[in-house]
C-alpha cells in the first residue's frame, strides 16, 4: 500500500491543509466539498494507532472535527469565522489497517451555530464512529 491516496478535489484538499495545518498532518484528502456534504479520505498510519493496531478514538474524533468545520464553513456569512463548541462521538468498531471515508452531513445551519454529523467508515463500508459536532459562528 502506498504512503499517501491518491489526490481527490486538489483545491478543496489545499484548502483544508492550508486552513488547519493538522489537516495536512493527517494526511487528509478532500473529495468533494459542498453545502449539503464533505467527503474526504484518509490511510491508516501506526503513528495514529492504540493498542492492537486500531486507529485511536482521539485520532478519529480529529477528523470528524476537521471534516465537519469544512461543511461548516460553507454555511458561514461573509467574514465569519467558526470554532467548534460541542462534539459527541461514539465509536463503534475497531479501525484496523486501511483506507477510511470521512463523511460530513449537515444537520442545522442557523444564524448562531451549525450542527453537523461526521461517519468514519471502515474500507469494508461500515460504520467505525459517528461524530456530532456543534460549531460557532463567529462573526467579526
Amino acid at each position: 500500500m502506498p504512503d499517501t491516496l491518491i489526490p481527490g478535489d486538489p483545491e478543496s484538499t489545499a484548502v483544508a491543509r492550508s486552513s488547519m495545518p493538522f489537516c495536512e498532518l493527517m494526511g487528509l484528502v478532500v473529495d468533494s466539498s459542498t453545502p449539503d456534504g464533505v467527503t474526504a479520505r484518509v490511510r491508516w498510519r501506526p503513528e495514529f494507532c492504540t493498542v492492537n493496531g486500531n486507529l485511536h478514538g482521539g485520532f478519529l474524533m480529529s477528523l470528524a472535527d476537521a471534516v465537519g468545520a469544512l461543511l461548516s464553513v460553507h454555511h458561514l456569512p461573509d467574514g465569519a469565522g467558526t470554532s467548534t463548541i460541542s462534539s459527541s462521538t461514539n465509536f463503534l468498531r475497531p479501525a484496523p489497517e486501511g483506507d477510511y471515508t470521512v463523511s460530513a452531513t449537515l444537520v442545522m445551519a442557523g444564524r448562531r451555530t451549525v450542527t453537523v454529523t461526521t461517519d468514519v467508515i471502515a474500507p469494508s463500508g461500515k460504520l467505525v464512529s459517528r461524530t456530532t459536532q456543534t460549531q460557532a459562528v463567529l462573526v467579526q
